[in-house]
């Protein structure tokens, strides 16, 4: 049985041979009529792209790589998700690369290790200082997750924490809470930035210095949350009435701790935590967190990493890659020949600018929005206050 081609679908659905490839690219700018009509051609026609063809043609892999701490935990396990749907939607493949948050593995992924296997890099650093990074930045596609900062030369997609910690501590400070535990802080940028926010919202609030409780951790985990939290409800000084935890992991562990030593909460203490992880809705009580938006942290680092692809010019660094073609918004199969119009049928993402809510840091990076997600942990009923 032939093989059917983009011309095939192009005259069943009676569309351009363009029309057809931005569809099956997943470009945005086409209307849902001509989209579903196009669909429909492909779904009686069985087209399959053939990515290797394609790949061969531009010069690409259609691979990104996707570098972050540790995939067991269940922030990272979403984000990855979510990057895998929106590279999905562009025709594009996630590899997921763990590295255990080692500083050695992180240089290496930095020094360009792997860009052999893929066109592009997000990265999710924990441990790498600026220092390992070159002042022009690599000369590869990459674009930084998260709020660790290598150098504010290259674009970093990720919630604003100072902001995000100042919210959710003004939260408890709504609820009545005063003696408010920090727990977290480890020496991270994510740790530094979260202590930020807490002491700004304590500050504005006239809260004494002496009622500034910051509890450090080895590691953002449930059973350091657990631990840190029994020591602290079996010392000698006064029980804190909130507690905001900076990742919910941590949160998870500090309710357990609660519980097992029989402190109501939130009658007695509140919790907040970060992340907003599957796991809050069915922890006893519900978490209250801080939801960062994974599909928009996705998608805009997915476009910051498509503008290098194209040879954008990278902040910090001239541009990168061969010519000006859009990640998913590419050319038909190579047996096609010309006929699918290649770069000419890739059109310019004039999303470009910034989603709702972001703010924009140096260079082409960017916060983008969050929001507080309220649960029975942190709602106190007015008598308790």
């Amino acid at each position: 049985m032939a093989r059917v081609r983009m011309r095939d679908v192009a005259e069943h659905a009676g569309v351009s041979v363009r029309t057809v490839s931005n569809v099956v690219s997943g470009y945005t700018h086409v209307s849902e009529a001509t989209r579903a009509r196009v669909q429909r051609s492909l779904d009686e026609l069985g087209y399959k792209m053939d990515y290797l063809a394609r790949g061969l043609r531009s010069g690409r892999t259609g691979f990104v790589a996707l570098a972050v701490p540790f995939v067991v935990e269940p922030y990272f396990a979403a984000l990855a998700q979510a990057v895998i749907q929106a590279a999905a939607r562009r025709g594009i493949t996630v590899l997921v690369e763990s590295t255990g948050g080692d500083r050695e593995v992180e240089r290496r992924i930095l020094a360009g290790g792997l860009t052999n296997v893929a066109d592009g890099v997000l990265f999710s650093a924990l441990t790498v200082p600026a220092a390992d990074v070159p002042p022009t930045g690599p000369d590869f596609p990459l674009v930084m997750l998260g709020e660790h900062n290598v150098g504010d030369h290259l674009p970093r997609v990720g919630i604003d924490n100072v902001a995000a910690a100042r919210t959710a501590v003004e939260h408890l400070l709504a609820q009545g809470c005063r003696r408010i535990v920090a727990l977290g802080l480890n020496g991270s940028e994510n740790g530094r930035q979260r202590a930020e926010g807490y002491q700004q919202a304590l500050s504005a609030a006239g809260v004494r210095r002496v009622n500034w409780l910051v509890e450090p951790v080895a590691d953002w985990t449930r059973a350091q949350g657990y631990a840190t939290v029994r020591r602290l409800l079996e010392g000698s000084g006064p029980l804190p009435d909130a507690i905001f935890a900076f990742n919910d992991a941590l949160a998870v562990g500090a309710l357990r701790a609660l519980d097992a030593s029989g402190v109501r909460v939130p009658d007695e203490v509140a919790v907040v935590g970060v992340d907003d992880i599957p796991e809050c809705a069915y922890t006893h009580p519900p978490l209250t967190s801080i939801a960062p938006d994974l599909d928009v942290i996705a998608e805009r680092a997915l476009s910051l990493l498509d503008a290098q692809t194209r040879g954008a010019s990278r902040p910090g660094g001239t541009g990168t890659g061969t010519g000006p073609h859009t990640t998913g918004v590419t050319c038909d199969d190579a047996a096609d020949g010309g006929e699918s119009g290649g770069r000419e049928g890739a059109r310019e993402d004039t999303s470009e600018g910034t989603s709702e809510g972001a703010q924009h840091w140096a260079g082409a990076s960017e916060a983008t929005p969050f929001r507080l997600v309220v649960r029975e942990s942190s709602r106190r009923p007015p008598t308790a206050k």
